[in-house]
């Protein structure tokens, strides 16, 4: 088969899965802050009507919060800014909880704060440097190692410099290590989480087979997931697609 018409196959036969996944999120009961941050993502990245903006706004806390929670409130934030809508009440609220450079001490509330203010437009580099030099064995996982990448390359874009680019691609390489000879990181959640923070640290052309690896994981209802069909890993998946795509 000549290369053009394999490559235009290949596109429709992406365009179909996409399609059917977007309807089957569509017929979905979607309420958490958690999923309905990551299907109003997916949404965005693929420049859909969205009418999970409102659903999550209506969630909001009357402090800028969602559930007065750093990672609820981090990924919410993060969401509406794909949408181009930013709550400084928010930025703030996460600023306040902000103790000794980080988030409660924890790595997940850290990266997610940080990337979430980065999508906001507000550099916090004390934050960042708490990350890398805190980086231990504990956090040698392929998704904590990805959210880590992904907060550090978001402020480093954001800030215009290139602070963290060694410690950033020293762990990409070390997630792209840890990747299956199938293509895939076993989870597709943290697949994907691998995936786009590979793509930002600007591996995209390691990734072919890991962006073919989802596609060939899809359920035949066009959701994805380990076992059962999974919400969020299904918003999530879309994100990394049109992410894919548009980078």
């Amino acid at each position: 088969m000549e290369p053009e018409k394999h490559n235009q196959m290949s596109s429709n036969l992406e365009f179909d899965i996409v399609k059917n996944s977007f309807e089957w999120l569509s017929a979905q009961r979607i309420q958490s802050v958690k999923e309905l941050s990551s299907t109003l993502s997916a949404h965005a990245l693929w420049a859909l009507p969205n009418p999970y903006i409102t659903c999550l706004i209506l969630e909001q806390d009357t402090d800028g919060s969602w559930n007065s929670s750093i990672r609820d409130t981090a990924r919410a934030c993060s969401a509406l800014s794909t949408e181009g809508i930013v709550f400084m009440a928010s930025a703030r609220w996460l600023l306040a909880r902000k103790n000794e450079s980080s988030w409660n001490r924890n790595v997940y509330d850290t990266t997610y704060a940080l990337a979430a203010l980065a999508d906001m437009g507000t550099q916090d580099k004390d934050g960042c440097n708490w990350l890398s030099e805190n980086y231990c064995p504990a956090w040698e996982q392929v998704g904590t190692t990805s959210l880590i990448i992904t907060a550090l390359k978001k402020q480093d874009n954001l800030a215009k410099t290139r602070t963290f680019e060694t410690f950033i691609r020293e762990k990409a390489r070390w997630v792209l290590s840890k990747r299956g000879p199938d293509g895939g990181w076993k989870h597709i959640s943290t697949s994907n989480l691998a995936i786009q923070a590979l793509l930002l640290a600007g591996f995209k052309k390691e990734l072919e087979v890991s962006v073919n690896w989802l596609l060939k994981n899809v359920h035949e209802n066009g959701a994805w997931g380990n076992n059962n069909d999974d919400i969020n890993a299904t918003a999530l998946t879309l994100s990394t697609l049109g992410l894919y795509r548009k980078i």
